[in-house]
């Protein structure tokens, strides 16, 4: 197994975690979630904005960036709003988006997880209703089905939530 880290993403990452994408969207829309990112999500100019506000990491072999997410810090807009459930708790906490890996490396999620462990006791996380693939790493990781939040889209998404100390 490759040895595998996560570092912030840099300005020169950018065409590798636009391929990354791309290959995260085609494999999403083959294995039956075609409306979460379709073919275009997420642009560059967001991952470029990620990348300048120091939000967006990459998960890395010996030969460069293999995954992508964003870490946010603070109140997640679309998760003021959550029905058919709550939230474990009103804390401060911090958000994973748009993980994505090329499929080159194993353990992507798993290292990215960790990471986010590392670096907080409070985690949330969203994921569409298609994308099975992700709730049951998601879920595999101890994290606890919370209820269903909307995307700025409006579109719904399986809120989940993990805790420390739970």
């Amino acid at each position: 197994m490759i040895d595998i880290y996560v570092r912030k993403a840099e300005p020169d990452d950018i065409e590798v975690i636009m391929n990354i994408y791309q290959i995260a969207r085609k494999f999403m829309i083959e294995s039956g979630n075609p409306n979460q990112w379709g073919h275009t999500h997420p642009k560059e100019e967001l991952i470029k904005s990620d990348i300048e506000n120091e939000i967006c990491h990459v998960v890395c072999g010996d030969d460069g960036p293999h995954g992508v997410f964003a870490l946010v810090r603070g109140d997640e807009p679309t998760y003021q709003y959550i029905e058919n459930g709550k939230w474990l708790n009103d804390e401060e906490y911090v958000t994973i988006h748009r993980i994505a890996g090329d499929g080159k490396v194993k353990g992507i999620f798993k290292c990215i997880i960790n990471y986010c462990k590392s670096v907080s006791d409070n985690i949330r996380i969203d994921t569409h209703y298609d994308n099975k693939i992700m709730q049951k790493l998601i879920e595999r990781n101890d994290f606890k089905r919370c209820g269903r939040i909307y995307v700025a889209d409006g579109t719904p998404r399986i809120a989940y939530q993990w805790l420390k100390f739970n």
